[in-house]
């Protein structure tokens, strides 16, 4: 049995709970508070030295545990083998550039707005960082939406993991005073990703 180290309101780990509910694979969810700093115990950092969630464990066998952290490492591993990884060696290398530009040219200025609003407050010194990082998320939305607006997903025209990272964080951009309105291609694939079969909400409350 998988078990993922997660936490509710990670964009991260949502797109790990995803994967897992669309390929219909059973795990235990483990959940670690990061405000209360559950990612830096002991027990967890001797999983993860990184002190980071989500992470994958897996059951190799009697006495043979691997750890997986970093989300989409973790996307790559599920779905292997599956429809949302395609098999031809161009696509598979488009679908790393997307992951790739989802971490360092997008998650950095949707998600981080997003952590200082939710989690740290508006009063919160780092709130500073805002104008810079909303300026550079706009930068990455219209990436998004110049490829989007030729084509319904972001590699072979088919839904993939490129997808589901992508989706984690815009779905909830607004949360992070990001305002999607310029972005209709993007509004409409954020539809279109929610429609899909299998399909699972990041919260129970939404």
């Amino acid at each position: 049995m998988l078990t993922l180290y997660d936490y509710l309101d990670s964009g991260n780990g949502y797109k790990c709970r995803l994967i897992l509910a669309l390929l219909n694979i059973p795990y235990t969810r483990i959940d670690l508070d990061l405000d209360k700093g559950e990612t830096r115990t002991p027990d967890f950092l001797a999983r993860n030295p990184n002190g980071r969630i989500p992470a994958l464990e897996l059951d190799d066998g009697p006495g043979s545990t691997v750890v997986l952290p970093e989300s989409n490492a973790i996307l790559y591993y599920l779905a292997d083998g599956s429809p949302y990884l395609p098999t031809d060696r161009l696509a598979r290398a488009q679908v790393m550039q997307w992951l790739f530009f989802e971490q360092y040219s997008h998650e950095p200025y949707v998600a981080t707005p997003r952590w200082i609003i939710r989690h740290l407050g508006r009063t919160h010194p780092r709130m500073a960082e805002l104008p810079e990082r909303l300026e550079k998320g706009r930068a990455a939305f219209a990436v998004m939406e110049q490829h989007l607006a030729k084509a319904d997903f972001f590699v072979a025209n088919r839904y993939s993991i490129a997808d589901i990272a992508l989706y984690a964080y815009t779905h909830r951009a607004h949360e992070g005073d990001h305002d999607l309105t310029p972005y209709p291609a993007l509004r409409r694939w954020l539809e279109r990703v929610a429609t899909q079969p299998g399909h699972i909400k990041m919260l129970p409350t939404d």
